[in-house]
């Protein structure tokens, strides 16, 4: 396999929230998060506005996945410098939309094993990032991520939420 396309007619069931969704600004979502990010095991983080609101309350996410855009816009460069932090180890991936590529794949199960937190730079899309994050995040684990124009979703990792993911990646159209 090379990558995982996203057929048209699976693209509304991404529409709905895979976790809980907090309605608000993204300070005010990380406040109402809180709790359960502190007793994550892990933290995925998808989006940069979403990475950038979780470091600016002092919560350094273990994975986080950016491509220096918000709504299809550049990031302001504030947002860039803050995601810039001095404990990830950066990497770059190249995933067009809504595809998701095996090294972008391979690259986010790696990093959910390993100790090093990671900070992966997409050059394309990260939106489908989430489903191989909640994928390979271990149990007690959180993937949070934005939901546009609304607010932010957290997702707990249960065995439930990944065998749920597994049957729609296992929808999507496998590209050699």
């Amino acid at each position: 396999m090379r990558q995982l396309l996203l057929p048209e007619e699976l693209r509304f069931e991404l529409k709905d929230p895979l976790g809980r969704l907090c309605r608000g600004e993204g300070p005010e979502c990380v406040r109402a998060m809180e709790s359960e990010l502190r007793a994550a095991k892990r933290i995925a983080a998808v989006g940069d506005m979403t990475a950038f609101y979780l470091l600016k309350a002092s919560i350094v996410p273990d994975l986080a996945i950016v491509d220096n855009k918000t709504k299809r816009m550049p990031v302001p460069d504030h947002v860039v410098q803050s995601l810039d932090h001095d404990s990830y180890k950066t990497v770059e991936v190249k995933n067009p939309a809504a595809t998701l590529t095996k090294e972008l794949m391979d690259l986010i199960g790696d990093s959910l094993k390993g100790k090093v937190r990671v900070k992966i730079i997409v050059d394309g899309e990260e939106d489908l990032a989430t489903l191989p994050a909640i994928l390979y995040a271990p149990l007690g684990s959180v993937v949070v991520y934005g939901q546009p124009n609304e607010g932010s979703v957290l997702v707990k990792v249960t065995p439930e939420k990944k065998r749920h993911v597994e049957e729609f990646m296992n929808r999507m159209i496998v590209e050699e």
